[in-house]
């Protein structure tokens, strides 16, 4: 069997982020390069949310379960910390698949500065999409989350935070 990168990356397509499991690693942006070298070793680059997300070894494993389930079994999953992820890297499908979960996807690129400008965030509720929305906690479900609810329909959310 010929391994190329296209078909690693083909199958890599399919590998869920094990905290939403509505996103792929693709989607989230993790999934940074596959490299395939010419004795068919592959090797799988990726980037954590953040430093020590405990997410990270779930992903590697279901990676490799994915490549072994298509008979691809030399290989290697690098965590890379250089670039640090953003959620710039959230495709467009990505973050309409997080609002259809009903988490408010990130509304602005990179670093999010309301809180040094000392604005108020306004994060539209996926549910109803009311702007009238207050923070609760900056930490959520997850520490890539925010917890906020919604003044008009009265329904908690996560926001995943811009970083």
């Amino acid at each position: 069997m010929v391994i190329d990168r296209n078909h690693i990356l083909e199958i890599l397509k399919e590998v869920s982020d094990p905290e939403i499991p509505v996103l792929t690693i693709e989607d989230l942006g993790i999934l940074r390069n596959a490299i395939v070298d010419d004795n068919g070793n592959v090797t799988v680059h990726i980037t954590p949310t953040y430093t020590g997300c405990p997410a990270m070894d779930m992903i590697r494993v279901n990676i490799l379960a994915a490549l072994q389930e298509h008979g691809i079994s030399n290989v290697e999953v690098i965590q890379s910390l250089n670039p640090i992820w953003t959620t710039d890297w959230i495709s467009e499908d990505g973050k309409r698949k997080l609002k259809e979960y009903g988490i408010a996807p990130p509304i602005e690129q990179t670093t999010d500065k309301s809180f040094i400008k000392g604005e108020k965030k306004i994060v539209p509720c996926p549910q109803c999409e009311s702007i009238n929305t207050e923070l609760i906690s900056l930490f959520g479900s997850t520490a890539c989350k925010a917890f906020y609810k919604c003044l008009d329909c009265k329904e908690p959310f996560d926001y995943f935070k811009c970083h």
